[in-house]
């Protein structure tokens, strides 16, 4: 287990390096969405159309931010992140097609989207629920707003970050998941105990 900085855009080489366990802290650039927005970037991608922004090496935020606007700026007072299994029929052609690196979120992704990670080289860190307040201390400012047709939460918000986290690596692009790993555990021991209680 390591600490790690990252600066985006990241590398697929620094990306392999990082393990399960591993906690990072980031800076440059992340993109939030959520559900609206990766059904609408699938819908680009099945018609052709360009996306408005780019997620080419990028940090992709599974998060609904909340904002108040002054004027014609905005600012950030909570960016938590929302549950990552809701974007799991999206991300493995977002990771395929539009190059992310990391995926940040809560509670883990499926077996698609860890394939994807896998072999093309991402992962999936997970930022502590409850620390909205402290992830926005992190956004230094916002960069710009995509789609705000479909909402504040499901615009899609570009962040600059500094010193971002922790983030913890809980699937990494070697195919492991923290999440998977504890489940089997889990199973394990119930069968040992559910054997030990009909054998008394």
């Amino acid at each position: 287990m390591k600490k790690i900085e990252l600066c985006t855009p990241i590398s697929e080489e620094n990306i392999r390096r990082l393990n399960v366990g591993d906690y990072v802290f980031l800076n440059g650039t992340i993109i939030t969405a959520r559900d609206l927005a990766h059904r609408r970037m699938m819908k680009y991608m099945a018609e052709k159309k360009s996306i408005p922004f780019s997620l080419e090496g990028m940090a992709l935020y599974h998060c609904g931010p909340l904002v108040k606007a002054h004027g014609d700026e905005w600012t950030v007072l909570a960016a938590g992140p929302t549950t990552s299994m809701r974007m799991e029929s999206f991300e493995d052609g977002i990771i395929e097609n539009l190059g992310v690196r990391l995926i940040i979120g809560k509670g883990g992704m499926g077996e698609k989207t860890r394939e994807a990670m896998r072999r093309y080289g991402a992962a999936y860190a997970a930022f502590t629920g409850g620390a909205a307040v402290l992830a926005a201390k992190c956004i230094k400012r916002i960069i710009d707003v995509k789609w705000l047709d479909l909402g504040l939460p499901e615009a899609v918000w570009i962040f600059e970050v500094k010193h971002f986290g922790p983030l913890i690596i809980g699937i990494d692009s070697h195919g492991r998941s923290i999440y998977e790993e504890v489940r089997a555990e889990t199973l394990r021991r119930l069968s040992g105990i559910i054997k030990d209680v009909i054998s008394e």
